[in-house]
């Protein structure tokens, strides 16, 4: 879900077709679906503008044959062909009102797989979507590491999603008042009551205020079970908020969301309170481990890590960004398994620590990720590429013994492969191995200037 209100007007939301643009004498069927007499007119009616293409679905009760008829149409407007997009061989039912709007196709991203990672005495078989040779191979390589170590240990601090609505009032005092009230004890009961009362799952957590002059923003804190849980969180605010206006007749509420959640964005307040999944992963990777399957020496990577991660990031102004590259997994993990790929900006905060223990002999290596925000129910965990790979992961859906514990466990093991991932990323720098692994794995040398899509 987008940070953003739900907006019921659906004209606001879908793009406007540009009736006056002229079809292309010769279309560009590229479609190998039957096509009829009654498709040829449906496709001349959006181009000119008299059906809107957000409409297709509904008129035809067909969300296949829809999305044939509006990519036919797209590419008689503009001229282009999407030769190379695919749009048979996915159901476009399960994406109707709840992933995607008006679809021409769907994107191609191969899935690799890392592991075994073991992780708290289980092994599990990371599925990674991404497009960028090496990060698998990569990663793969720092799961053999903690594998041979004896495997990784993870820990889930905190579990609550967060969402922080803005109102104003007249005076900066009464804006205070309110802060006061949400922050009493004594009052938590009944604003419990009020936020759980749309939901099985969601259970408010804390409530914490900020001012900025007349204007109040309220962070609110609940449980979400399976859920990522932005849609649990919203309404439950939204109840608190009705509730409010009656007790602060005066209060102008100005946004569902005010940026103090803070969501799809790089923020302090989630990399010190916390937002979704708060995980600490650790492992001890063996001296001869470090040697002869990460070819390097402790002593190189304590000393990388300080200037790297730590002082580097720092001069650089890093929030949340003390790590080698933690987005790179997160956002190969998220996309596999069908969370939100935008919410990867504050999941992948991350600070990596590295130091010498057992005499200095052996390497421990550790990643901090206050904010991992996933679930296994809901948005795109349902579609069937995505539900697969929470399959393999052992996670798929809701957790029938304890609600939450699918979501908690997937955000483990997110960690998990982040520490994989930076303990082999640091190797290959610490060993001078960076740029050549990248001209080895990451540069084809196929000719693909005939091959066909």
């Amino acid at each position: 879900m987008d940070d953003e209100e739900i907006i019921e007007d659906t004209d606001e939301l879908m793009l406007k077709e540009d009736s006056s643009a002229a079809a292309p004498k010769n279309k560009i069927m590229d479609c190998q679906l039957p096509w009829s007499e009654s498709d040829e007119e449906m496709v001349k009616s959006v181009v000119e503008g008299k059906i809107p293409s957000y409409a297709l679905e509904s008129k035809l009760g067909d969300c296949g044959r829809a999305a044939a008829i509006r990519r036919e149409a797209l590419q008689r407007i503009t001229g282009k062909s999407l030769a190379g997009l695919p749009l048979e061989g996915f159901n476009y039912d399960a994406i109707l009102g709840q992933c995607c709007e008006m679809p021409v196709g769907y994107v191609q991203i191969p899935v690799g797989i890392a592991g075994p990672l073991l992780l708290n005495g289980a092994e599990y078989s990371v599925p990674m979507a991404t497009t960028e040779g090496c990060l698998i191979a990569s990663t793969n390589r720092g799961c053999k590491a903690i594998y041979v170590s004896g495997g990784a240990t993870c820990t889930v601090l905190r579990d609550g999603m967060t969402r922080a609505p803005v109102v104003r009032f007249a005076t900066a005092r009464r804006a205070a008042e309110l802060k006061f009230f949400l922050e009493d004890p004594l009052n938590f009961e009944t604003l419990s009551h009020v936020f759980n009362s749309s939901s099985r799952f969601g259970r408010l957590q804390t409530i914490k205020c900020a001012i900025a002059g007349k204007n109040l923003y309220m962070r609110f804190t609940c449980s979400t079970g399976d859920a990522m849980g932005m849609n649990m969180v919203s309404k439950g605010v939204q109840n608190v908020m009705d509730f409010l206006t009656k007790e602060f007749p005066d209060m102008d509420v100005i946004g569902i969301s005010g940026n103090y959640c803070s969501d799809k964005k790089p923020a302090a307040v989630n990399w010190i309170e916390g937002r979704g999944k708060s995980v600490v992963c650790e492992a001890i990777i063996k001296e001869e481990i470090v040697k002869k399957v990460l070819k390097t020496d402790v002593a190189s990577l304590v000393e990388l890590n300080m200037l790297k991660n730590l002082t580097g990031s720092a001069m650089a102004g890093a929030l949340g960004g003390f790590n080698a590259h933690a987005s790179n997994i997160v956002s190969a993990v998220f996309i596999a398994t069908g969370q939100d790929p935008a919410q990867n900006v504050e999941s992948s905060s991350c600070i990596t620590m590295v130091e010498a223990v057992n005499d200095g002999k052996d390497l421990h290596i550790s990643v901090t990720m206050p904010s991992i925000e996933v679930g296994t129910v809901g948005g795109g965990t349902q579609l069937a590429s995505q539900a697969a790979c929470l399959n393999l992961l052992g996670v798929k859906g809701a957790s029938k013994e304890l609600p939450g514990a699918n979501s908690r466990l997937l955000a483990t093991i997110v960690a998990g492969s982040v520490l994989a991932g930076e303990l082999s990323l640091l190797s290959a720098i610490a060993a001078g191995q960076l740029v050549k692994s990248h001209m080895k794995y990451n540069r084809s040398t196929k000719d693909v200037t005939n091959l066909s899509t």
